[in-house]
């Protein structure tokens, strides 16, 4: 039988929304246009930014007499790994309990989570923020895993819909998987306060839920570390006793190593009395999955990275440079909201300001942020998103104006209020 029609049913799917604006934005010939859709940072010129600390990490790395391309182990460089578990859950975390293989970024430690949940918590419901990151639900639901969402934005009050939120986890069946953001909450850039964190992690202990926190942006919430990780250490202290906790880890954004890909996936597995027998189990099987898909993870990245984790002075340097990160994007965030009141624009600006990390859900709708692609070469995602490490200081007034114009256009056409 002939195979040449074989493939006349597999449908064409629309092209990645995210990658779609930075494609439209390549091929607009506008003097002037302004790219807040990809979340990479900028520098206040609009430049990709290397990192000193990296650009160190890397003249070191060039100058070890032993330094190669060979494989790597399959869970990945050890040094590596051990510094990111220590990023994440302190110094003093409990490495017994403790299983770590390096991944493709934070997508591919996701991954890894969603196909070890398929095959050993295949009967739970992944719940996911109402909205989340994009690719969340792709993911999951692509190993098979039924989803489902959690409230989390309250478009009224530009605010946490934690009643709902805290309802949610109360009614889902016992043992669910909760995915958390574990700071600088993409695509919102709103995340619980300390004291919400503990009602949250109260009420899934409550329920013997599963934790998959993901951490993509450790560092770029605050520009610290450790308060950036306060509620992975807060749910591991937690949950300890009560269900595993699923950590996934990216270090694309902290330290700028958007294509070198450098993760970790974590499992925290609970006190028991017989977790020297379950924890090289697991470890068997998480190797296994890592060895089917890349059989080996790469090593460049990671070598970096470990270079900045296991030295002091280098560690020193990265913490400097998240500062800088950091605070240039608060800055930013700032300087819009106040052109937005200097303009006068119609509706309060203040949610910008109240945000954290790299993002920011402006609350423009669909067709403002169409009306802003079209008529000044702003893109955002058609959800209002907008990458803050897009603006500086010689296009954040341009913008400003950009909104105000659109956002005047529609309240005067539309009534549309914000």
């Amino acid at each position: 039988m002939s195979q040449v029609n074989i493939f006349n049913t597999v449908k064409q799917l629309p092209p990645d929304a995210l990658f779609d604006i930075k494609k439209r934005l390549s091929q607009d010939t506008r003097s002037v246009k302004v790219d807040l859709g990809i979340g990479a940072y900028r520098d206040n010129s609009g430049k990709p930014w290397v990192l000193p600390s990296v650009r160190s990490a890397e003249a070191q790395l060039q100058k070890d007499p032993n330094y190669n391309h060979e494989y790597l182990p399959i869970a990945g460089l050890p040094s590596f790994t051990s510094g990111a578990a220590r990023t994440i859950f302190g110094d003093d975390y409990d490495e017994k309990r403790v299983i770590s293989v390096q991944s493709i970024s934070g997508t591919g430690a996701l991954h890894i989570a969603a196909k070890f949940i398929e095959k050993f918590l295949s009967n739970r419901t992944v719940y996911l923020s109402n909205p989340t990151w994009a690719n969340h639900k792709a993911i999951f639901e692509g190993q098979r895993l039924i989803t489902a969402q959690y409230p989390y934005w309250n478009a009224n009050t530009k605010s946490l819909e934690l009643d709902g939120f805290l309802d949610t986890i109360k009614t889902a069946q016992e043992g669910s998987i909760f995915v958390l953001h574990a700071c600088a909450h993409n695509p919102t850039g709103l995340d619980p306060n300390q004291e919400q964190w503990n009602h949250i992690l109260d009420s899934i202990v409550q329920k013997n839920h599963v934790v998959l926190f993901d951490s993509a942006y450790q560092g770029f919430a605050t520009g610290d570390l450790n308060r950036d990780a306060y509620a992975v250490r807060l749910g591991l202290n937690k949950l300890e006793k009560v269900a595993p906790v699923i950590v996934c880890q990216s270090f694309a954004k902290n330290v700028g190593m958007y294509g070198e890909r450098v993760g970790c996936f974590h499992l925290v597995l609970p006190q028991s009395d017989n977790i020297t027998q379950v924890k090289p189990a697991v470890a068997s099987q998480l190797a296994a999955i890592v060895r089917s898909e890349v059989s080996n993870p790469p090593a460049y990245g990671a070598k970096i990275v470990s270079t900045i984790l296991n030295s002091p002075e280098l560690t020193k340097q990265w913490h400097e440079d998240m500062i800088t990160m950091s605070s240039r994007i608060k800055q930013m965030r700032y300087q819009l909201r106040d052109h937005l009141v200097e303009l006068e624009t119609p509706g309060n600006w203040d949610h910008i300001v109240g945000q954290c990390g790299m993002f920011s859900f402006t609350a423009l709708t669909p067709q403002m942020v169409q009306r802003l692609e079209q008529n000044h070469a702003v893109y955002m995602t058609s959800s209002g998103r907008a990458s803050i490490a897009g603006l500086n200081e010689g296009n954040v007034l341009y913008v400003a104006k950009a909104i105000d114009e659109v956002v005047r256009h529609f309240t005067a056409n539309n009534n549309s209020k914000l």
